[in-house]
This record gives C-alpha cells, sequence and structure tokens, in this order.
C-alpha cells in the first residue's frame, strides 16, 4: 500500500545524503547565519572606522545619537548608563559586533554568538530604535527575530563547532 509516510527505520538520511529537500533542510539556517555574521561584522568595523562615531559629542557620535534617543526608549536607564562612558559604551557596542559576527560567519561558539547579536539587536530596539513607528520600520526588532533560530539551533553545519563536535565524538568512540 502507498501512502505518504516514511514506513523505514533507516535513519542515516537524516545525516547524509538524502535527497534534495533533505540538503536544503541541513542548511536552511546557514544563509541566514552568513547574513548576520556579515552584517554584524560590517557594523563593527564601520563603528571603529568611522572617527565621528567614537566620540561623546558631535554630529554622528555615539554621545549624539543616545542623548537624541534617550526621551523616547523603552528604558531611558540604559541610555543613562551608557552615557557615563559613551566612548566606552561605542567601543564595546563595535567589539561586541564584530566579535558576534566573527563567531556567527565561522560557526565558533555559534549560540552563544547568536545570543550576543540577539542581546545588541535587543539592547537597541528597546533603546534607539524603540520610538520608530510603525515598529516595523524599526530594523532592530526584525533582527532580533532573526537571530532567534540561531540561538535555538546553534551552528550544526559548515562551522568550526561541527569540527569540534566530530573530532569529539571520533576521541569518545561515539555520541555523548
Amino acid at each position: 500500500m502507498t501512502h505518504g509516510m516514511r514506513t523505514d527505520t533507516d535513519t542515516s538520511y537524516l545525516n547524509r545524503g538524502g535527497d534534495w529537500r533533505d540538503t536544503a533542510t541541513r542548511y536552511a539556517l546557514l544563509p541566514l547565519r552568513i547574513f548576520l555574521g556579515v552584517t554584524f561584522i560590517y557594523a563593527g568595523l564601520d563603528k571603529l572606522t568611522d572617527s565621528a562615531f567614537l566620540k561623546s559629542g558631535g554630529a554622528g557620535s555615539v554621545g549624539d545619537t543616545m542623548r537624541a534617543a534617550r526621551d523616547s526608549a523603552a528604558i531611558p536607564a540604559l541610555i543613562d548608563m551608557a552615557l557615563k562612558n559613551p566612548v566606552g559604551f561605542g567601543y564595546a557596542i563595535a567589539l561586541g559586533e564584530l566579535a558576534v559576527g566573527i563567531g556567527t560567519l565561522l560557526g565558533l561558539l555559534g549560540r552563544l554568538a547568536a545570543l550576543g547579536g540577539a542581546l545588541i539587536s535587543l539592547s537597541l530596539w528597546l533603546t534607539v530604535s524603540w520610538a520608530t513607528s510603525p515598529y516595523y520600520y524599526g530594523n532592530d526588532l526584525a533582527y532580533l527575530m532573526a537571530w532567534l533560530p540561531l540561538v535555538l539551533a546553534g551552528a550544526p553545519y559548515l562551522s568550526l563547532d561541527a569540527v569540534w563536535r566530530s573530532r569529539r565524538r571520533q576521541r569518545t568512540g561515539g555520541y555523548r
């Protein structure tokens, strides 16, 4: 009898081989990982190389950006905390974006990198882009939602995490 449910017990198709749908499913998060990794690397480098951004005051500075967003932020206390040392905060954001981007792109501690990206996006959404109306014009919320699948799944394929997992399995003689 022919039906749409798979009845075989062989699950090797989940690990390798299989048809194009299996391959597409396996690598479905890879484009998202590449996009977010490249975007966050670019954002971090852009901030680190922008002489105006890493200043406490002046046009395009992190300090002026935060002061402008303070009264419309969901959590103004976050901005107040950052305004105690805006240049240090600017470096922290830029280096954080760079670390998250590199980790995501290489699949190095993939879930931790994605969590870092989600936290950066959440903090920017609650501060800088909170007042954007309608809400879907602000990109920080969309970035936050894009990070969540990577927080849940990590970087299981084409990643340093996968290489480490494979080597660990070879050393221990199987799964642990």
